[in-house]
């Protein structure tokens, strides 16, 4: 165990090469996962002892986490999952902590390969982290994208926000001085999906003059305001509102009693593992079985990254920000846009081409043959290979 710390330790020094003096400035700085023994120990400890509910009977998710399911995760959990490995998969790509405003921001940043690059600053959600894009980012840069991923302010090893939530607004205003002001860009690129939808499309709207791009692979959108409204858009509108009523009871409680969920998210590792693997398996492309789309080991990595970094409560707190601080700014996003339309993404997510061509200037738009929410995660060659044709009109 002692090698391996040194091993890991010595990291950004062996590893990181012209990427590390290519990124560190004043203001950035190397950063290595390194978190201690005994907070992992503690966390399957509470794991080991959590108070499990009476079961209810059924094959299925219908009734929320399936229990036999989570029987078999905390098992394996506590039995075979080895959190210094993902912990080193974690590091093997620089990352960097940014003072930007009052935050300091954790990011990754991989410069891409050959003599034109295109910067492009990749945005996860909740309840994911930088972890979703871990296996696309070689891909991404042997495609000659520069590519930067950052923890949301209140996620995995980026800071807190300080008794007061953020959201959208404040993020892609960090991100735009992430980008121009830290990393020295002065015009860049953009994807998201989940809040990184939001965050991105924040960006577009703001600093249009800096963004050469952006892409979605989730998004809302108005239906047109003229004209009468195709049979696509009314059928897609009732699938929309379906699913509102079916699953957004999440939403609201985090939006609206963000401090209630936090007290019960933070003091029980099992009970903030059912919460957001429910989301996995509901809002991804895995039919009968979430394992179609995730192993126990991705899981367990997203679930932990939570946990060892405190920011179970904060993930929680950019809802009631996003609520706090709405955007002023409408109208037709006319920064170049390509979406991609997963099959297993939420319906209100996935609008029809009609309403994204009514909402963005839209230029790229694929209809892609599997995957969902997490759509880098479930599917990362997909999500390589559409990005990368996206952005690489720009180059």
């Amino acid at each position: 165990m002692e090698t391996r710390r040194k091993v890991l330790k010595m990291v950004p020094v062996s590893l990181l090469g012209s990427q590390l003096a290519f990124t560190q400035t004043p203001a950035a700085k190397p950063f290595i996962i390194a978190i201690p023994k005994g907070t992992i120990d503690h966390i399957l400890t509470r794991v080991r002892q959590a108070n499990w509910p009476p079961k209810l009977d059924a094959p299925d998710w219908r009734y929320g986490v399936n229990f036999d399911y989570m029987r078999s995760l905390a098992e394996y959990w506590t039995t075979r999952f080895d959190w210094k490995k993902a912990e080193t998969k974690l590091n093997r790509y620089p990352q960097f902590l940014a003072r930007v405003e009052d935050f300091d921001i954790h990011f990754y940043h991989v410069k891409g390969k050959g003599e034109r690059t295109l910067p492009v600053i990749f945005t996860h959600g909740w309840p994911g982290s930088v972890f979703e894009f871990q296996e696309a980012i070689g891909p991404l840069t042997e495609a000659g994208l520069d590519v930067v991923v950052p923890s949301l302010p209140g996620f995995g090893f980026s800071s807190k926000p300080a008794g007061k939530p953020v959201g959208p607004i404040t993020t892609a205003r960090l991100w735009h001085k992430l980008m121009t002001e830290v990393l020295g860009y002065q015009k860049f690129g953009a994807q998201g999906g989940d809040w990184g939808n939001a965050v991105t499309v924040q960006l577009a709207r703001e600093f249009p003059n800096s963004l050469i791009g952006i892409h979605l692979n989730a998004t809302g959108g108005a239906a047109p305001a003229t004209g009468q409204l195709t049979g696509e858009v009314i059928a897609w509108q009732k699938a929309a509102a379906a699913h509102r009523t079916q699953e957004l009871d999440y939403f609201n409680e985090q939006q609206h009693k963000p401090q209630t969920v936090a007290f019960a998210l933070s003091d029980s590792p099992l009970g903030f593992a059912a919460w957001i693997i429910e989301k996995f398996k509901v809002w991804s492309d895995s039919g009968t079985d979430i394992e179609k789309a995730f192993t126990k080991d991705q899981l367990l990595t997203n679930v932990m990254i939570y946990l060892v970094t405190g920011t179970t409560a904060t993930g929680v707190w950019f809802y009631r920000g996003a609520a706090e601080e709405p955007s002023t700014l409408r109208g037709k996003v006319t920064v170049p846009t390509g979406f991609a339309s997963f099959p297993g993404e939420m319906p209100s997510l996935n609008p029809p081409r009609s309403v994204l061509e009514a909402n963005f200037n839209l230029v790229q738009y694929n209809k892609m043959p599997r995957g969902g929410h997490f759509a880098c995660l479930e599917q990362p060659g997909l999500f390589v290979e559409e990005v990368t044709k996206f952005f690489g009109r720009f180059k």
